[in-house]
């Protein structure tokens, strides 16, 4: 299918050039999502404004071209692909409004669902669903999914804490429920349809045996299909429709903003590993928990257990559990301590005649309860790990009835030995009988693909015919269950749900082919493959979780984007066909747009870090080895043409001032494809002098100060209010706080590796790191005195696979954290301050500690959202300007009320200062700065006689 000529024109006409994607690289980047399908659009549009979603749905109804609708392209069952036309939402979608001290939320679809929840902690309120891939998806996709998760049961899903909606129907028509106007003007202008709908609403609830098999249904956990439990809920058509938008999947309406009436998000919680000695026990104690007071139950079989019994935090003893065994993690939340107690004691009272195999007892250690649940979110990607390469992972997710959930478990468990899914595992939300199971599958051949098919006909007979049960709890019909929702609901319903569809989208241009399908095969074609590309990314499910902290997420491709492509190129390799311009595309937005920090690799499942794989093609185009090695062996010298050159932009500033410099600079940095760095106003002064003093004789405890080469290079920027270089900040904090200053010999020549690695020269890298490495056992009397290092990135650099344990390497962040602040009285300021945490302090750990340590050193501290990295990269900022710009794009607005920005690389504060409009420093200056020596208890110095 082409899309039509007219159409394309109009679409030109209201969307520019930048958002409209139709080439190879971006067509296949953003039509893939989670599931296990892999359709390519035609057309990819990134929309930013309700009226372009208005303008394209008028063109697509007209032209009868189908749409999709895309959010953040975690959905599982192939309900954000398409081979038409893909809309995807931009940057423009994160409105929210709090009311009435957070007992509602407005939010618009963009927003990840995650931050709404931290909107509303300080108010100690919640948005009702809590998928488990809140940290990604956002709130058009869990309100069209009707998403769910480990807590919220069916009680406070969208549908059931929905309060208000604002959604744009298939012909461009706009109704905002909340809007006495737009209301108004929608039953004037649709009263056809509002009266269809009440028509409707009023047969199926005079259809007592139909009405009772929705509401029964719904009793489940239950995704299905379409909402029909609307038609028997409410009796207004506006209400109807509301409702009917929540887990239509984008199948009928687009949905502009949502209202939730949210939850109350208790402080006080407690969890428990509970082993019972088989499925039928484990089981028995779900309905007895379901009457006391828990937040959740979640099973895991005993295959669930045995895939994540080396993982940290598991006691030794689940490695020899019984080969029957199944567990329940409970968790029980309070508004108070004492509440909290008699809960606990509640809960274990109702237990106590049950025999148990072992348990984990009720823990409140933060660290304790998130080790069990960082466990249970761990069993799906422990079996995407071990996978075979070429195979994909699939997560169904069913719901039994629970008086027969320890029935239908065994039944599944039988169905995976009947099918030879050995590797498969379950597990899931208990209370509502919903289960989760993973196993992997290939698509290679008719073999595997008859295999899958015979599999998820027998998981439907079972599910939906035997046990009368969902067959989608939570992850939506898609196109995976389109053929099955007449099995699991009857002919009648089933009618009823393409009534509804036709009603709301009578071209059919609404994602066809999800939740309503007339092909009974869709759920076999359209496959997604996945090709072997590189042992570092092979193990990647493409779920998405890795795209919000990715810097060039909007700007080019996010880590999974780079995967797909670079998978594709691979296969395209294997089969003989030229990819010579999908590379050439590729060198760009996938390899030289890659910040590399490693961010990703925190977020997947399955631990890949994209650049290290970005790395690795980077170190396979490094020609000049000559030139690293040289560099390598003559740092100082290195050092002094970066200095020099520094010198030479100062004079040029001098001279043509800021505004010519600045024009000049970022012309030649384009003619010269970002070979020359390009100036900015924020670019620093070279340092003048290089002041290391040798160690005194005196008593002082020593601290071995590793500076790092940026800052042995660079001073403040000219118009910067502080122009103390870091160098000599430092060294005058640590001298405030007791310290003697100790800096390694041959310190000029010193680097911890990383510039050459962030190139690809990682044998010079290695060797610079080693060097240091060894000057600073050296020169900390074989680790007898700490190590203080400046920046962040090269403590990280140092300290990643340090095998030697006499060398202990301190961030800044560490270091004030454990050896300052108890020498200094710190005097809060009152003017606001930023504070960015890097990757590397990321990475590192010390990110809350960074914003604990400003808090105590300023009244008001600002953490802008959304900004995970900040795209410099060492010199990224420099060579690849727009990549830095891009990431910290709302910077500026969301720092404008404060004075200073803190954080804890001199590379990133150069691209912080510059988009921010605030001056970035290290933390120390601000430490420094609101702090004084803690006076020495007199005993300590003279000690009393008698």
């Amino acid at each position: 299918m082409t899309l039509p000529a007219d159409f394309l024109a109009e679409v030109q006409r209201l969307i520019p050039t930048e958002r409209r994607f139709d080439d190879p690289l971006s067509t296949l980047a953003y039509g893939t999502d989670a599931s296990f399908y892999r359709l390519v659009p035609k057309l990819v549009v990134r929309v930013e404004s309700e009226d372009e979603v208005v303008g394209l749905l008028r063109l697509a109804d007209a032209a009868r071209v189908p749409v999709t609708f895309r959010a953040a392209g975690t959905s599982l069952s192939g309900q954000a692909v398409s081979d038409s036309v893909l809309i995807v939402l931009g940057d423009n979608w994160n409105g929210r409004e709090i009311r009435d001290q957070g007992a509602q939320i407005r939010l618009q679809p963009g927003v990840i669902g995650a931050q709404a929840n931290t909107w509303l902690a300080p108010l100690g309120r919640k948005i009702g669903p809590d998928p488990a891939s809140i940290a990604t998806c956002k709130i058009g996709g869990i309100v069209a999914n009707n998403a769910s998760g480990m807590c919220c049961g069916t009680a406070q899903n969208t549908y059931n804490t929905l309060a208000g909606i604002r959604l744009v129907l298939a012909d461009g028509s706009v109704l905002d429920t909340e809007d006495a106007g737009s209301v108004a003007a929608f039953r004037a202008s649709h009263a056809e349809l509002l009266s269809a709908l009440a028509e409707l609403g009023r047969e199926t609830r005079a259809n007592i045996e139909l009405a009772a098999r929705i509401r029964h249904k719904y009793r489940l956990k239950n995704t299905t299909g379409l909402s029909l439990n609307a038609l028997v809920d409410h009796d207004d058509p506006l209400d109807i429709l509301s409702h009917l938008m929540v887990g239509s999947e984008g199948t009928l309406g687009f949905i502009s903003a949502v209202t939730y009436d949210t939850v109350e998000e208790h402080p006080f919680k407690a969890s428990a590993l509970i082993v019972f000695p088989d499925v039928e026990t484990c089981c028995r104690a779900v309905p007895v928990l379901k009457s006391q007071p828990v937040a959740a139950v979640e099973l895991l079989d005993r295959r669930s257990l045995r895939s994540v019994q080396d993982k940290p935090g598991l006691p030794a003893w689940v490695a020899g559990l019984s080969e029957t065994a199944c567990a329940l993690l409970i968790e029980s939340r309070a508004a108070s301590q004492t509440l909290l107690d008699e809960q606990l004691l509640q809960i274990e009272t109702a237990l106590a005649g049950f025999p148990v195999e072992q348990q984990v007892p009720f823990s409140q250690d933060p660290v304790v309860y998130g080790q069990l649940w960082a466990i249970r979110k761990g069993t799906f990607p422990a079996v995407g790990a071990v996978r075979p390469t070429g195979t994909t992972v699939i997560i169904e997710d069913v719901t039994f009835p629970v008086e027969r959930l320890a029935e239908g478990v065994n039944r599944l468990l039988a169905l995976f030995e009947k099918h030879r899914y050995d590797e498969a595992i379950i597990f899931g939300h208990a209370l509502e009988g919903n289960l989760h199971f993973v196993f992997t599958q290939g698509f290679d051949d008719l073999a595997q693909v008859l295999r899958y098919e015979a599999f998820m006909q027998d998981v439907a007979q079972l599910v939906a015919v035997e046990f009368g049960g969902s067959l989608k709890a939570e992850h939506g019909t898609g196109r995976n269950m389109a053929p099955f929702v007449e099995l699991e609901w009857g002919s009648e319903a089933y009618r009823l749900m393409w009534k509804i569809k036709r009603l709301l989208d009578p071209r059919g241009i609404l994602n066809p082919d999800v939740v309503l399908s007339e092909d009974p095969q869709i759920h076999l074609k359209h496959l997604k493959p996945m090709p072997a590309a590189d042992e570092i990314v092979d193990k990647c499910i493409e779920c998405g979780f890795c795209e919000p902290v990715c810097p060039s997420n909007g700007l080019t491709l996010t880590p999974r984007q780079r995967i797909v492509m670079w998978r594709d190129i691979q296969a395209r390799h294997r089969q003989g066909l030229d990819t010579t311009a999908l590379e050439a595309d590729y060198a760009y937005r996938g390899v030289d747009t890659c910040a590399a920090t490693g961010l990703c690799a925190q977020r997947c499942p399955v631990g890949i870090n994209t650049g290290e794989l970005v790395r690795k093609l980077r170190s396979r185009d490094a020609n000049k080895t000559a030139t690293a090695n040289w560099l390598a062996g003559h740092f100082a010298t290195a050092m002094q043409g970066a200095r020099f050159m520094l010198h030479v932009a100062n004079g040029a500033h001098l001279i043509l001032g800021t505004r010519r410099l600045a024009g000049a600079s970022a012309a030649l940095s384009r003619t010269s494809k970002g070979r020359v760095p390009q100036w900015t106003p924020a670019m620093p002064q070279p340092l003048q002098h290089l002041n290391l003093p040798k160690p005194s004789a005196d008593e002082r405890p020593r601290v071995v100060y590793l500076a790092s080469c940026v800052s042995r290079a660079t001073g403040p920027a000219a118009r910067d209010q502080e122009q103390m270089p870091l160098i000599d900040k430092t060294r005058a904090l640590l001298e405030k706080a007791g310290y003697q200053v100790v800096f390694p010999d041959a310190l000029k020549e010193l680097c911890c590796g990383q510039p050459f690695a962030s190139k690809g020269y990682l044998e010079q890298a290695e060797r610079k790191r080693q060097e240091t490495l060894a000057a600073l056992l050296e020169a900390s009397r074989g680790g007898l005195d700490p190590i203080y290092c400046d920046t962040s990135p090269c403590t990280l650099r140092l300290v990643q696979e340090l095998a030697d344990e006499r060398l202990d390497v301190y961030d800044p962040v560490r270091f004030i954290r454990t050896h300052l602040l108890d020498r200094l009285d710190i005097e809060p300021q009152q003017a606001p301050i930023a504070v960015h945490v890097t990757c590397s302090t990321q990475h590192l750990g010390e990110g809350p500690s960074l914003i604990e340590i400003a808090r105590r050193c300023a009244s008001t501290v600002v953490i802008p959202e959304g900004i995970h990295c900040c795209g410099f990269a060492g010199d990224k900022g420099f060579t690849t300007p727009e990549l830095n710009a891009h990431s910290l794009r709302t910077l500026r607005d969301a720092v404008q009320h404060c004075e200073e920005g803190i954080s804890t690389s001199r590379t990133c504060e150069i691209g912080l200062s510059q988009h921010g409009g605030i001056d970035y420093h290290s933390l120390v200056y601000l430490v420094d700065r609101v702090s004084r020596p803690r006076p020495v208890p007199r005993a300590a110095t003279q000690p009393e006689t008698a």
